[in-house]
């Protein structure tokens, strides 16, 4: 599976390398007033993809983490629970009667 990964970074690594070569010519951007920006073509176009993925980055991280705290209260509760005796059994005394939840023996055996 770590291949696979691999393989996937390095395809998209190749394709964004392909596109900034191509996409190398000088750009001028005005963006307020007599503030001229230039730059590549290439950049803005990756500066406005970051941008977009950010929150969607920021959802995912704050998810995991969410579910990494219920996860770890879950094990801490399951810990206490494991670490805690057993209940005792009920003794019963030979001549008392057994309470209305306990099991019955079945007919036959004394």
């Amino acid at each position: 599976m770590q291949f696979l990964r691999t393989a996937f970074w390095v395809v998209i690594a190749v394709a964004a390398a392909l596109f900034f070569k191509a996409n190398n010519g000088p750009l001028v951007i005005k963006i307020w007033g007599d503030i001229v920006w230039e730059t590549r073509v290439w950049f803005p176009i990756l500066l406005a993809f970051l941008l977009g993925a950010l929150p969607f980055w920021i959802m995912a991280r704050v998810t995991r983490w969410r579910l990494r705290r219920q996860v770890e209260g879950s094990e801490r509760a399951l810990a206490a629970v494991a670490a805690a005796p057993p209940p005792a059994a009920p003794v019963i005394a030979p001549g008392d009667s057994p309470s209305p939840l306990s099991p019955t023996p079945p007919a036959g055996i004394p």
